[in-house]
């Protein structure tokens, strides 16, 4: 017998199963189910990280020199007179 790789369960189609369901035994899949979700989520919030923390990775800010240099390159031929 070839048995064949089980393919993932959409959220969606876990829904549309528990519908399907009578009340009293979506009760007991939530009553099952939801202890162990409890016991995987981390205790209280996690901590977030600062505007400056998630930017670290970019590098030094560049200078007010190098962005009026940027500014002059890209304006100094606006407007042009050949328009």
């Amino acid at each position: 017998m070839v048995t064949q790789p089980m393919q993932p369960v959409t959220v969606e189609q876990v829904i549309t199963m528990l519908r399907q369901l009578p009340p009293r035994d979506r009760l007991r899949v939530v009553g099952q189910v939801l202890p162990g979700l409890e016991r995987e989520l981390p205790d209280g919030p996690r901590p977030r990280k600062s505007l400056l923390g998630l930017c670290a990775d970019l590098g030094p800010a560049p200078s007010a020199e190098e962005i009026d240099q940027a500014r002059q390159e890209a304006w100094g031929s606006f407007p042009r007179e050949d328009i």
